[in-house]
């Protein structure tokens, strides 16, 4: 797995809190023991900010780091559904595939990785957006993948302009 910038799980954490409200989230982190006050938080970036602290940016194995990804993982699964699973999966496995040794990428399959990648993100994005496809690929990801992800990182969503009619609209 890879570790996570700062910057990208406070952006991760912003998504939770959009999804569920900032408080209810940080009441999630509670009931799990991942944090142990429950004075309310100001901002989904002070709320990222002390978990990035506490699992020093979810390399450490203690009750933060799990409940984040548990929440993340459940979050993710919801927006899926079981066949969205079982596809991504089939998919994973692609890209296994083309990892050999300690994880390393098989550079003869480098081609055939960023296609299965490719076709990841776009499966993925379909259902929870461009920016969480990205950064829930990275959170799977082992190190060289996700350095491979992060030279070519999704561009940011934007929302229809006045002028544009909404994506798949006609």
């Amino acid at each position: 797995m890879a570790n996570l910038t700062q910057q990208e799980f406070a952006q991760a954490v912003a998504f939770l809190a959009e999804d569920f409200g900032l408080q209810r989230l940080r009441d999630r982190f509670v009931r799990l023991n991942a944090l142990v006050t429950r004075r309310r938080v100001a901002s989904a970036q002070q709320l990222a900010d002390q978990l990035y602290l506490l699992t020093a940016g979810l390399r450490r194995q203690i009750p933060a780091t799990v409940a984040f990804q548990s929440i993340w993982t459940e979050r993710i699964n919801e927006k899926l559904g079981e066949e969205g699973e079982k596809a991504l999966e089939a998919l994973a496995e692609k890209i296994n595939a083309c990892l050999g040794e300690r994880e390393r990428i098989i550079p003869e399959k480098d081609a055939e990785l960023d296609q299965a990648l490719a076709e990841y993100a776009r499966r993925l994005s379909d259902v929870i957006g461009r920016e969480r496809a990205w950064l829930d690929m990275l959170l799977k990801a082992v190190p060289q993948v996700a350095a491979k992800l992060r030279a070519t990182p999704v561009p940011q969503e934007t929302a229809p302009t006045p002028d544009t009619p909404p994506a798949g609209s006609a």
